[in-house]
């Protein structure tokens, strides 16, 4: 093959792969939106802290959460003590702090 081939083939791979990194944040903007729903909404949520793949967050009103549809958002596990819920996120926990925290509401 020639070097333009390779070259051609090398530029079509990058743009797919910049493709799917570009549906992935799409999606995880939407998954977080959801969760936060699923919360209660940005006005249920008093705080949150990460510990490691950890996303605790502590809630006005418990009964709001729908610790369910949590689960079924991907979360691995949600532990409930008094108004705090305790999400088991795996990579992404940091990256929904981040995103509660600015996201303007």
């Amino acid at each position: 093959m020639e070097l333009y081939q390779y070259i051609i083939i090398m530029v079509v791979l990058l743009i797919i792969a910049l493709a799917i990194v570009k549906m992935n944040k799409k999606n995880i903007k939407l998954e977080f939106n959801k969760l936060v729903d699923l919360l209660g909404g940005k006005d249920n949520i008093l705080d949150t802290e990460v510990e490691m793949s950890r996303f605790k967050v502590t809630l006005k009103d418990i009964t709001k959460a729908n610790k369910e549809g949590i689960l079924k958002l991907g979360a691995k596990g949600v532990v409930e003590i008094d108004d705090q819920l305790k999400i088991i996120l795996g990579s992404d926990a940091k990256k929904l702090k981040k995103y509660i925290e600015n996201k303007p509401y």
